[in-house]
């Protein structure tokens, strides 16, 4: 199980490829994950954790935008409602 699994309030802490912007309303989710992609090269994966429904929408959109996929999107467990969006990074 990789820590992208596991929410902060389950004991799980959020690894270097992860970015916890559960509590943050829109646009700093996006925000802060352009912030880490600026540190990692094409290819790599990231996982902003978010508990904003906006982020659903607004973290696929910055990926097209900027040339990255979205790879998956999943509920993560616990409560509040929160998501893991993971992005490949494109060139």
């Amino acid at each position: 199980m990789s820590t992208d699994d596991v929410p902060a309030a389950a004991g799980g802490a959020p690894g270097p490829d992860v970015v916890d912007a559960r509590g943050l309303r829109c646009p700093l989710p996006v925000i802060r994950l352009a912030a880490a992609a600026r540190g990692h090269e094409t290819g790599d994966l990231l996982t902003v954790w978010s508990t904003d429904p906006a982020a659903r929408l607004d973290v696929p959109a910055w990926a097209r935008m900027r040339g990255h996929r979205v790879v998956v999107e999943r509920e993560l467990a616990g409560a509040p409602a929160a998501w893991a969006i993971t992005v490949e990074l494109g060139p």
